[in-house]
């Protein structure tokens, strides 16, 4: 029994065109059929809570699979909460480029972008 779900509007989280085209690059590079993008946050960096984003073939129990704009991702359940609402950004700067994190659920941010303390 899979829960993979095929979502654009309103899925937990949104990319933007430049964020899905990177991460179809990425996912191209890596040759793997099964590799999605794993989408979550953990304990850490110095705002509390740090994003995780990686390439990741492997489904574990808790994770929610989903497709958006033609990505699929892996999010856990537990980092859901977290990010959902959120849009990931990319973009190909050479100063501060790369993937951002637009996240409603954040009340603060670090300065360099990749961690934030939640909303209470």
């Amino acid at each position: 029994m899979s829960n993979e779900q095929h979502v654009e509007a309103g899925a937990p989280i949104e990319l933007t065109d430049a964020a899905a085209e990177r991460v179809r690059a990425l996912l191209a590079r890596e040759a793997n059929p099964a590799a999605r993008l794993r989408v979550g946050v953990k304990g850490g960096g110095c705002s509390g809570l740090e994003y995780v984003l990686k390439l990741d073939a492997n489904v574990r129990p808790n994770d929610i699979q989903l497709e958006v704009r033609g990505v699929p991702l892996l999010i856990d359940a537990k980092s859901l909460p977290y990010i959902k609402g959120s849009v990931l950004d990319y973009t190909g700067q050479l100063i501060g480029g790369g993937f951002r994190v637009n996240n409603p659920n954040a009340s603060r941010t670090c300065g360099c972008g990749t961690s934030f303390t939640p909303a209470d």
